[in-house]
């Protein structure tokens, strides 16, 4: 058992979870705002053995050095690579520190919001950013049926996204670091990235945080009259050769302005931003609170 577990931020965990997690620590305090700075999070940790937080605060060597009594930190977010992680986790590991993350537990919200959007922009639903009717994409209204999806980056989400499209009758080709017998059986194409963005008419990037693949090269290959997606946290691609791609006959889909990357795309005529994390449903709270106390009692034993 803990004797101290606390929480730097919010963490989205419902409220039989925090409950619960008193059932692991002597004392669990767990805090509501997001802390305004370093220094802030260093006297939130004081003397906490273990320390949780979500995806909004940074846990980097400097805060880690000056809180010498954490041994876990469970992170109330996905964690897919140290690289990717805003916790330092090549120094939690040289000092012994423990570090626990989750995946995989908002998916679901990802894939509806991809069929949404999809069905939208094809049926002409809805209205564009200047509350003008939308016009159908191809000017009259048309099914996934037949549509030529590329999907950049089959893992999970983009794995699930890839399901769901197959379901509606889409033509699904995919670029990974490595052909998968999986996708295969499933009658999906392994394309090089630039084959596969030529070949489709909708791209949907699902990669993970701070993973660039498109430059100016890939939207010379992309042309026009195409649809983006990008579902990941933060863009998938270089910011000038994107807006000029953006600038001609071209839509671009992000559920947050992290995906999108420039708050002055907002109110540009091709982007849809939600500006809404899609994954955060009241069936990913539960997921992740699954997750995360599951974490906790791994390492208690």
């Amino acid at each position: 058992m803990f004797k101290k577990v606390v929480g730097i931020e919010p963490l989205d965990l419902i409220p039989s979870a925090e409950q619960k997690l008193h059932e692991y620590a002597e004392e669990v305090i767990l805090y509501r705002d997001i802390p305004k700075d370093n220094q802030q999070i260093i006297e939130r940790i004081a003397d906490a053995d273990a320390v949780l937080l979500s995806y909004t605060s940074t846990l980097d060597e400097k805060i880690l050095e000056k809180c010498p009594h954490i041994v876990y930190i469970g992170m109330c977010c996905s964690l897919y690579s140290p690289e990717t992680a805003n916790v330092d986790i090549h120094y939690a590991n040289e000092n012994g520190i423990r570090v626990t993350g989750i995946r995989d537990y908002g998916d679901e919200g990802v894939v509806e919001y991809v069929v949404s959007e999809l069905v939208r922009c094809f049926h002409g639903f809805g209205s564009d950013v200047s509350g003008n009717p939308e016009i159908p994409w191809d000017g009259v209204s048309r099914e996934i049926t037949g549509l030529k999806v590329g999907i950049v980056g089959l893992g999970t989400s983009g794995g699930m996204i890839a399901d769901a499209l197959k379901f509606f009758g889409a033509e699904i080709s995919y670029f990974a670091r490595s052909a998968k017998q999986h996708a295969k059986e499933k009658g999906y194409t392994f394309l090089p990235l630039n084959e596969l963005l030529e070949k489709n008419d909708v791209i949907i990037c699902c990669l993970n945080k701070n993973t660039v693949l498109l430059h100016e090269s890939e939207f010379n290959h992309l042309g026009d009259h195409k649809v983006l997606f990008n579902t990941g946290l933060s863009p998938a691609w270089d910011m000038e050769p994107f807006q000029q791609w953006l600038a001609r006959d071209n839509r671009c889909y992000c559920d947050t302005l992290g995906a999108l990357g420039d708050q002055k795309l907002l109110e540009h005529p091709n982007v849809r931003c939600m500006q809404v994390s899609v994954g955060r449903t009241q069936q990913a709270y539960i997921r992740l609170s699954e997750k995360v106390l599951a974490n906790l009692s791994e390492y208690n034993g």
